[in-house]
């Protein structure tokens, strides 16, 4: 019977190719699957059409056992797709927590840049994820990177979040580490003018309270 059931595990795990695939597991959530096609030394670094990889796979869907099983068989946790995104940037960038600390545990690039020419700090600072941030802070990610588009974490946290209460501990995180409050976008703005501008009172404050200048 056991033996039937193994079988049967590695029958749902059955790629195009014909081979018993990772990726496969990965994508129907089938631990038991992913387990035994691991141990049969199946490739953890496969592809799929849009060149995810199976951590990539597993991080978009915040499958922690799976981003646990994949990276300790040597998954690439740096591993791009064909838009650029990487499990390291998706994970900071989507506040997938308990993924990104075993990411940034087993080898995160984190000079690793997305398709915006920004740092995983930067859109963890825009999406509202302040654990991110403070994880990425404390690894040591650069705190006044310039994206493409002139943005920090900072400015990107006064131009394009809500400033509720997730964007004021992003704001407050990125200060107390020393984030310059002064530099200024392709406009010449800084976060101060567009905090202002957009009328966010509390992120206005804390960044006068910093030092800032418009």
């Amino acid at each position: 019977m056991k033996r039937f059931i193994l079988a049967g595990v590695l029958i749902m795990a059955i790629g195009g190719n014909g081979q018993a695939s990772v990726l496969a597991a990965v994508e129907r959530g089938d631990h038991a699957a992913l387990e035994q096609t691991i141990k049969a030394g199946n490739k953890v670094d496969e592809r799929n059409g849009d060149g995810q990889t199976p951590l990539l796979v597993a991080v978009w869907n915040d499958d922690i056992d799976a981003a646990r099983a994949l990276i300790s068989a040597g998954a690439d946790v740096n591993a791009k797709d064909n838009i650029q995104d990487s499990p390291y940037l998706v994970a900071g960038a989507h506040g997938r927590i308990e993924i990104l600390k075993l990411i940034l545990a087993n080898g995160a690039d984190l000079k690793s840049t997305n398709r915006y020419g920004g740092t995983a700090l930067i859109p963890a600072a825009e999406k509202g994820h302040p654990e991110a941030v403070d994880l990425l802070i404390a690894a040591g990610v650069k705190l006044d990177h310039v994206n493409r588009l002139g943005w920090t974490a900072l400015l990107e946290a006064a131009i394009l979040t809500d400033g509720g209460p997730a964007a004021q501990h992003s704001v407050r995180s990125l200060l107390k580490a020393g984030a310059d409050a002064n530099i200024k976008d392709f406009d010449g703005k800084t976060a101060l003018f567009h905090a202002r501008a957009r009328r966010l009172t509390e992120i206005v404050a804390l960044l006068e309270a910093a030092g800032a200048r418009e």
